[in-house]
C-alpha cells in the first residue's frame, strides 16, 4: 500500500519552535529567589530535570529528591507551593520574552510559511501552558497567531505529559488526519516517544539541553529546520513508512 501523502505538521514548542530552555531556567531560579528558597538549578541540573515533562512536575520531582522524608502538614500543601512558584516563574518568563530574549529557531518560520502555501495543516502539541505559547508566538506571528494552527494541545487540555501520547492523540482527533499522514517536530526523547506512541513520525532537532538523549526511531535528527523542505519531509516519511519502525 502506498504511504499517505503528508497532510499535517505538528509542532512541539519549547526547544523546537524556539530554544527557550535557558530562559526557562533563569525564570525558575528567579521564582525560587522571590519565594526565599535556597534552590538554584545549574544548567547541568536542569538538563537532567528536563527528563521530567512539565514545569510543576519538574519542581515536585526536585523537591521530593531534595527532601524525601518531608511530610505535609496539610494535604495538598506542597502542591500549593509549587503552583505559586509556577505562577511566579511564568510571569518572569513572559517578561523575558517581552524583552526579546528568545527568537524562533532557524528554519521554523520558513517551514511554516511553506506549509501554509502548500495547504498543509499545522498544529501544536506541547506540555507547556497556553500562556507560554502565546507569549512566544504572538510577537512573531501577530495577535491572530492562533489562526495559523488547526489544533492546539497543551498542558491545559492534555494533563498526561509526554512521553504519554495524550496530547498527540488529542490533536489527531481535532485535525481528523491519520497519524501516518503527519510529521511531529520535536527536540527531546520524551517528545519523540509521545509522537511515536501515537503513530506519528517525528523529526528531531535537539538543543544543547537534549543533544545527549536517545533519538532512536526518529524520522531524522537534524541540528535545526534550516533548509528543510516539504518534498524532503514527504520523501523521508514515505521511506520510513516503507521500512520497519525501530521502537523507542
Amino acid at each position: 500500500m502506498r504511504p499517505p501523502a503528508l497532510q499535517a505538521l505538528i509542532f512541539d514548542v519549547d526547544g523546537t519552535l524556539a530554544d527557550t530552555e535557558a530562559v526557562h531556567l533563569e525564570s525558575f531560579n528567579q521564582a525560587f529567589a522571590q519565594e526565599g528558597l535556597d534552590w538554584h538549578w545549574t544548567e547541568a541540573e536542569y538538563t537532567q530535570l528536563l527528563e521530567v515533562s512539565g514545569g510543576k512536575e519538574r519542581m515536585l520531582h526536585y523537591w521530593r529528591q531534595r527532601e524525601p522524608g518531608l511530610q505535609e502538614l496539610e494535604p495538598g500543601a506542597r502542591a500549593q507551593v509549587v503552583a505559586r512558584l509556577h505562577e511566579a516563574k511564568t510571569a518572569a518568563y513572559e517578561a523575558r520574552l517581552a524583552d526579546g530574549a528568545v527568537s524562533l529557531r532557524p528554519g521554523v518560520l520558513a517551514l511554516m510559511e511553506a506549509a501554509q502555501r502548500a495547504g498543509l495543516l499545522m498544529a501544536i502539541a506541547t506540555t507547556t501552558s497556553p500562556v507560554n505559547i502565546g507569549a512566544l508566538l504572538r510577537p512573531v506571528l501577530g495577535p491572530d497567531w492562533r489562526l495559523n494552527f488547526a489544533a492546539i494541545g497543551d498542558a491545559s487540555t492534555a494533563p498526561l505529559k509526554k512521553p504519554h501520547p495524550q496530547v498527540y492523540e488529542q490533536v489527531l482527533r481535532e485535525i481528523r488526519k491519520p497519524p501516518g499522514a503527519c510529521i511531529a517536530l520535536e527536540d527531546s526523547h520524551n517528545g519523540l516517544r509521545a509522537a511515536s506512541a501515537a503513530g506519528i513520525a517525528a523529526l528531531v532537532t535537539p538543543t544543547r539541553f537534549t543533544a545527549h538523549q536517545d533519538f532512536s526511531g526518529a524520522l531524522k535528527v537534524r541540528p535545526d529546520l534550516q533548509g528543510i523542505t516539504l518534498p524532503q519531509l514527504q520523501g523521508w516519511l514515505a521511506q520510513m513508512r516503507a521500512e520497519p519502525v525501530v521502537p523507542v
